[in-house]
């Protein structure tokens, strides 16, 4: 699961022509989220946080604890701050300043931002995203390839639309190194990086020079063509992660392919029971491996996960229902205790795996089972 945020319903919309199979889900709280699929097949949430960074992280907390996702995008409009930055260019964050920090002295205010880079692994994947161009064909038909520029943007409380204002001044003499400016992408990557520093990455699209040309640009329809392109590059982007993250929950379960993994060796008497890596959206603890109660008593976690997954709208009912079946499967043929069994109740372990292979909590649980099963004596 990817989730994506945008502050501007036309960047919603930007966002969602490339989505497919969507389906409404709503937050006790009211907030609607839309879940469908990305191009290449992996899932996604996509939410409208409105203006502003408080706005931006509390909805990206809130979509992080319902949806337990591997990544957290960001994808809309900005300001560009140099005129070698074009209008519809696509700046991608390699870092997001909270530029509003700072302390009011006699002589002045002193700058204290916070600052927070984009996650090495999803760097490397939008720097290779850029360099094939593959991201290119996400674009609206006949329209000009934009250049991708990967640089700070500064995020702020205020509309920029002054290229001499004491606010573009303050910008300009502490943020020197940005090239975007906008209001949103402090409080998503912050909250990303509160939830075990969670990938958060903010795509934005360039629609206008924040100098006191914006109305000019916006009616000349700036917004809507710099938001496309920012969702052409999102998506393609969208969909490396939810690869990668494919690779480490069903190829590497327990470990994570991007960060590296380890390996330990039993000697002796020792049994190596379930070697536990990084899963973003939680950790997920397993009993080393031992008796077949062990792996039973599990299996009833698993049950007790998957009700709460689809009370949560997380899993539909049909989803849920096969999923049951097959963990029923597992039990049954586990608790005989019977050698020859185990492998019946092994593939039923694996086909539950790859039915709940969009939750990343529930197939890291379904993995450590089968760990346990495997270990068995």
């Amino acid at each position: 699961m990817i989730v994506i945020l945008t502050a501007l319903n036309l960047e919603y919309q930007a966002v969602r022509r490339h989505l497919t199979g969507l389906e409404t889900q709503a937050h006790a709280a009211g907030t609607l989220f839309e879940v469908g699929r990305l191009p290449s097949g992996g899932r996604v949430a996509l939410c409208l946080a409105g203006k502003g960074n408080q706005s931006a992280a509390v909805l990206t907390e809130r979509a992080i604890a319902r949806f337990t996702p591997s990544a957290v995008l960001f994808v809309g409009v900005a300001g560009g701050l140099y005129p070698s930055i074009k209008l519809g260019d696509v700046v991608v964050a390699s870092k997001v300043y909270a530029y509003h920090g700072g302390t009011a002295e006699d002589d002045g205010m002193k700058a204290r931002p916070r600052a927070w880079d984009i996650p090495h692994a999803a760097d490397q994947l939008a720097q290779h995203l850029d360099r094939t161009g593959e991201w290119t064909r996400h674009l609206p038909p006949g329209v000009d390839v934009p250049a991708v520029r990967f640089a700070p943007i500064a995020a702020g409380e205020v509309v920029q639309d002054s290229a001499t204002s004491a606010h573009a001044r303050w910008v300009r003499d502490h943020f020197n190194d940005a090239l975007a400016i906008e209001m949103e992408g402090a409080g998503v990557v912050h909250a990303a990086f509160l939830n075990s520093a969670l990938p958060g990455v903010v795509v934005r699209g360039i629609s206008d020079r924040a100098d006191g040309t914006k109305q000019h640009t916006d009616g000349q329809n700036w917004q809507p063509h710099a938001a496309a392109n920012a969702a052409a590059f999102a998506i393609a982007l969208a969909d490396e992660l939810a690869r990668a993250a494919h690779i480490r929950t069903v190829e590497h379960p327990g470990s994570s392919a991007m960060l590296g993994s380890n390996e330990n060796v039993a000697k002796g008497n020792a049994r190596v029971g379930v070697q536990a890596g990084i899963v973003f959206g939680g950790i997920q603890q397993s009993p080393g491996a031992g008796e077949p109660g062990d792996v039973l008593a599990r299996i009833d976690e698993l049950r007790t996960q998957l009700r709460r997954a689809q009370a949560d709208d997380r899993l539909d009912e049909h989803t849920y229902k096969a999923a049951e079946a097959e963990l029923t499967i597992a039990a049954d043929s586990l608790a005989t205790g019977a050698a020859g069994e185990r492998g019946t109740g092994l593939v039923a372990l694996k086909r539950l795996r790859g039915l709940v292979i969009d939750l990343s909590d529930l197939a890291a649980g379904v993995a450590a089972v089968i760990a346990l099963v495997q270990g068995l004596s």
